[in-house]
């Protein structure tokens, strides 16, 4: 679908030493700004799921949400969000995991998706995949099954998508960055 398998990538921006020293930010917000390239990055999402028997999309906080609920939209099915601790208003389910520059704990509404539903699970970047991994476990504890993590970025070299692999979780991403 791409004319340029480059087209994504090199719209990418990397912002040296943030939000620490020595991490290289991959900002995707350049993605976003620009309409074509934002219809092109969707597109991609939809094409992947749009034969697929899925009923719901959650999003990761927060550029998962981005992504995920344009999807959502252009699928016609649900979007939940999954957020960073305190965010969500009603009953919640939590989950504690490692990122690649210290921990954090993400949440999930307890009726956000029920038992049997079948669940892509979105967000921007996958790093050290302790975001992502959180977030399957919370859709698993609701009863649902998460058919496929997808992102925009894997960063190989942090070891994320191999741990989400060996944790059971299929992976569709469609830029990797790897090196530093």
């Amino acid at each position: 679908m791409l004319l340029d398998p480059n087209y994504l990538r090199d719209r990418i921006r990397t912002v040296p030493d943030w939000p620490q020293p020595g991490v290289q930010f991959r900002d995707i917000t350049p993605l976003l700004q620009d309409p074509k390239t934002l219809r092109v990055l969707v597109e991609h999402f939809v094409f992947r799921y749009m034969d697929q028997d899925i009923d719901v999309i959650a999003g990761i906080d927060a550029r998962g949400f981005i992504i995920g609920a344009i999807l959502a939209h252009e699928l016609n099915i649900g979007f939940v969000p999954i957020r960073k601790k305190g965010k969500l208003p009603f009953t919640t389910i939590s989950e504690e995991y490692e990122l690649e520059y210290g921990s954090a704990t993400v949440e999930l509404h307890s009726d956000a998706c029920k038992a049997g539903d079948r669940v892509v699970l979105v967000d921007d970047l996958i790093a050290t995949g302790g975001t992502m991994m959180a977030g399957k476990k919370l859709i698993e504890r609701l009863g649902a099954t998460v058919v496929e993590g997808c992102a925009i970025v894997d960063l190989p070299e942090l070891g994320g998508s191999q741990l989400l692999r060996d944790g059971g979780l299929k992976l569709f991403t469609l830029v990797d960055f790897s090196g530093h």
